[in-house]
């Protein structure tokens, strides 16, 4: 089995629509670190699981300096987000975001 990670940074804003009273409920801004692990047990063509560019490029067009309500149909939580990049990200098994030091979340299938 081969195994990539990507790691890489973004900005965004979001709000979190929640059950109860937060202020993560009003629009704020992370500045989100990311980790995308990809993995296949045959390489592609050029000798890849997945291109690290086309990994960073479908989390970054989507995202990076956005209001993640406007570019997501769910709620944008960390949990959220992580599943996206895993079911978006081609050979991708597993994403952990971080919204901000020591907030991290995992998703991993």
């Amino acid at each position: 089995m081969y195994y990539v990670k990507k790691t890489f940074d973004f900005s965004a804003a979001h709000h979190l629509n929640l059950t109860y009273d937060s202020p993560c409920t009003r629009l704020h801004g992370h500045n989100w670190k990311v980790a995308v692990e990809c993995r296949s047990e045959v390489l592609d063509e050029n000798g890849m699981v997945v291109d690290f560019s086309v990994i960073k490029r479908t989390v970054i067009d989507r995202l990076d300096h956005r209001v993640l309500n406007e570019q997501l149909d769910f709620n944008p939580t960390a949990e959220n987000i992580a599943r996206w990049i895993v079911d978006t990200v081609p050979m991708c098994f597993r994403a952990t975001v971080e919204e901000s030091d020591g907030n991290t979340a995992v998703y991993e299938v």
